[in-house]
């Protein structure tokens, strides 16, 4: 007899937040089932035994994944091995595309029902993937508006349209109601929130542009600025900017820390869905190693915007500067645009009170979805 168990894999903090959105519900319908993987603090205190750590797994970038080829390889090798052993039936994967589909189709072919969370962003990369994950997914999951009538459109025959784990996340919080920030605000003083990101590199290649900005703006408005830091980032990275910073705060707490802001300057990322939740304009800016962007923009077909809030609306709500054009002057009159004009203002204000109804799904029952998977799969077992 098989002792009932389910692998989960969340190879980056984004995916650890992913599952803490339904595992409680799923863990509360699976009290017999252990589950082992790949996870972190989060996942493990919710007793996750961790075969790997994503501080150890994750990566980003094509040079960093280069890298890691020969670990990735052998971490395939060990979960299929792993599967095996413990006699696994389903698996729960969480986004990392690049890992876990090569993972799902090693799995797939063992008999082990792929429950995979968070679609694979195949409209960017490579459309033919879905293919693929019909062959190899038993229930892909998405988390777009837009994104379940594209894969099924394209033969995926199993899609499950969740709400958004950022929406259930700050759904509480929403349900309380956000401050009006009227345009007329402006003038009696500007609270402008930096989000300079998660990665060292982000904070490394933002904070200074933020920075400057901010002083420029300082001479022309009375600006109070707000800073969340980021546990991900060294501090040394921060501190020579702190005495220019009037509120700072824990990652943690970054509702509040919306909730207060005028205007936003954001590192591209699942922050800037943040933002829009909260209806914060918001300048998203991109910038990346050299190798990285050739690799990008040689290879990738995708045309479309980069900012995740910007891909839920599908146009390109939040201004977005991206590589070269990342510079002080430009983040300036891009931001100068709203202070000075109480129509943009308002326009892009009105905009954002949309968001929230594009993130919800056909069901908040993922967990329940999944539990059923897995206890039917042990159920002959069981008897």
């Amino acid at each position: 007899m098989t002792n009932p168990n389910c692998l989960i894999i969340a190879g980056e903090p984004s995916g650890e937040e992913h599952a803490l959105s339904f595992f409680d519900e799923l863990t509360s319908e699976c009290e017999e089932v252990e589950f082992w993987g790949v996870g972190g603090e989060l996942l493990k205190e919710k007793g996750v035994s961790l075969i790997y750590h994503l501080k150890d797994f994750s990566s980003w970038g094509f040079s960093e994944v280069i890298l890691k080829i020969p670990f990735y390889k052998k971490a395939l090798e060990r979960m299929e091995k792993e599967v095996l052993d413990r006699g696994t039936k389903v698996a729960i994967l969480i986004d990392f595309q690049d890992f876990n589909l090569r993972l799902a189709q090693r799995l797939s072919k063992k008999g082990v029902k792929i429950l995979y969370y968070v679609a694979p962003q195949a409209w960017v990369w490579k459309p033919w993937r879905a293919k693929a994950i019909e062959k190899a997914v038993h229930t892909l999951f998405t988390i777009l508006p837009f994104e379940k009538e594209w894969f099924e459109s394209r033969g995926v025959s199993r899609v499950y349209g969740v709400n958004h784990p950022l929406y259930l996340t700050y759904k509480d919080e929403l349900a309380q109601g956000l401050p009006a920030r009227e345009f007329e605000e402006l003038e009696n003083g500007i609270d402008l929130l930096l989000l300079p990101g998660s990665r060292n590199f982000e904070v490394k290649y933002l904070l200074p542009e933020f920075i400057q900005t901010v002083k420029t703006l300082k001479t022309k408005k009375n600006v109070r600025v707000h800073l969340v830091k980021s546990p991900n980032v060294d501090p040394n990275l921060y501190s020579p900017y702190e005495a220019l910073i009037d509120f700072i705060y824990e990652d943690k707490n970054l509702p509040e820390a919306l909730r207060k802001a005028h205007l936003c300057l954001a590192a591209s990322g699942t922050v800037t869905l943040a933002c829009a939740l909260f209806e914060v304009p918001t300048v998203v800016c991109y910038k990346t190693s050299l190798l990285n962007s050739y690799i990008f923009y040689s290879f990738v077909n995708y045309k479309g915007p980069v900012a995740l809030a910007n891909i839920v609306h599908q146009e390109r709500l939040f201004p977005e500067l991206i590589q070269d054009i990342v510079d002080q002057t430009n983040i300036f009159k891009t931001l100068n645009q709203w202070i000075s004009d109480k129509e943009s203002y308002s326009r892009i204000k009105n905009k954002l009170k949309e968001t929230k109804d594009l993130l919800k799904g056909d069901s908040s029952e993922t967990g329940k979805y999944m539990a059923s998977i897995i206890n039917s799969s042990y159920e002959g077992d069981r008897k």
